[in-house]
């Protein structure tokens, strides 16, 4: 009797999860139509609909006008990149609480946005500096690309400190993640220290965070880094899903330990890398998705995950949204949203919960 009740409730659960996880992907997929819509150019969400289907099915006699140019060129490729950035940004969130078994982690914490940043940083001001020795400019692709490489290399050094005799330290790579954002944040600011005033709006403005320079190269560029993660999630769910009984218990359970953590790493590392090259530094999404999924639906990363993945792409496309028309027709960095949203959550979080920080 006690099994077969055990099993209808799984049951149950697992009925509840698919239809969140369907809902949640409808409630997305509208909200993407509307975005794509909103800006200086208003598009109804009807028109949006047909000129996305228009593309789909090949039916070139809808797809004439000015509208049609901003739907395609402008605003999809930017709802892309927000959907794909904000989804990366929260399952990185989820894989790091999972890992640290502390729902108030972030990727923040492990020091790999920091590491980004200040590459970005450095690609500003000392390879602008560079690129006027030689009457050349700095490349498109240098930002992005000197910030991914910047969260790589963040993280290669925070595994090589927390691994020792084949076992990573799951408590030093996070004290050593603190350690190396307090540097990279002090490095940060001696370049701005030593920035002239164009390199400091451009490295004030790039640190606020932004969708404003989404293109379909850079798209094509992001997809790749970020999708494997996304689809990756399956792989990673039982094994974090063993790691909250605490890594002896799973390890006795048959989950390859140090291989769930290598790999939840390396995929935190690529996926926030990403997006922080892509649409620069925004905070909060990476911890606050991930709990109010958790408040909701339960621990189990099988349903965690793939939820995270949805709520954070449809809240950093919501910020967007609010940061285009807010000040209209002026646009306000994503940053400045999240973080205004995030941070009293965070409060509310810690005055609600206040043994989280125990854990």
């Amino acid at each position: 009797m006690a099994a077969n009740a055990l099993a209808t409730l799984a049951a149950g659960r697992r009925r509840v999860g698919l239809i969140a996880v369907i809902g949640l992907a409808l409630a997305c997929l509208l909200l993407a139509i509307v975005a794509i819509g909103q800006g200086a150019i208003a598009i109804p969400p009807g028109r949006v609909a047909e000129i996305l289907m228009a593309k789909l099915t090949g039916d070139t006699s809808l797809l004439d006008g000015r509208d049609v140019l901003v739907v395609l060129n402008i605003r999809l490729p930017r709802v892309l990149l927000g959907l794909l950035v904000g989804a990366g940004l929260a399952v990185s969130g989820a894989l790091m609480q999972g890992l640290f078994r502390n729902p108030l982690a972030d990727p923040g914490l492990v020091g790999v946005s920091s590491g980004a940043a200040l590459a970005a940083a450095a690609t500003i001001v000392l390879g602008d500096r560079f690129m006027a020795g030689t009457m050349m400019k700095l490349p498109f692709a240098a930002l992005p690309l000197g910030a991914f490489c910047g969260g790589l290399g963040a993280t290669l050094a925070l595994y090589l400190i927390a691994t020792r005799g084949g076992r990573t330290s799951v408590a030093t790579m996070l004290l050593a993640g603190v350690a190396l954002g307090a540097l990279s944040g002090a490095l940060t600011g001696l370049l701005a220290f030593i920035s002239d005033d164009r390199q400091l709006r451009d490295l004030t403005f790039w640190s606020l965070g932004s969708l404003g320079g989404a293109s379909w190269t850079k798209l094509s560029a992001v997809a790749p880094i970020v999708l494997p993660l996304l689809l990756l999630m399956p792989l990673l769910a039982r094994g974090l899903n063993g790691l909250m009984l605490g890594e002896a218990e799973a390890y006795h359970l048959g989950i390859p330990v140090q291989r769930i953590k290598a790999l939840a790493i390396l995929l935190v590392a690529l996926a926030v890398g990403a997006s922080v090259a892509s649409a620069g530094l925004i905070g909060f999404v990476g911890i606050v998705v991930p709990h109010l999924i958790r408040l909701s639906v339960g621990p189990d990363h099988r349903l965690l995950l793939p939820l995270s993945a949805l709520g954070g792409a449809m809240l950093l496309v919501g910020a967007d949204i609010v940061a285009r028309l807010i000040v209209a027709p002026a646009e306000l960095p994503i940053g400045i949203v999240t973080a205004t949203i995030g941070a009293p959550f965070f409060l509310w979080l810690l005055l609600r919960r206040t043994s989280l920080i125990d854990v």
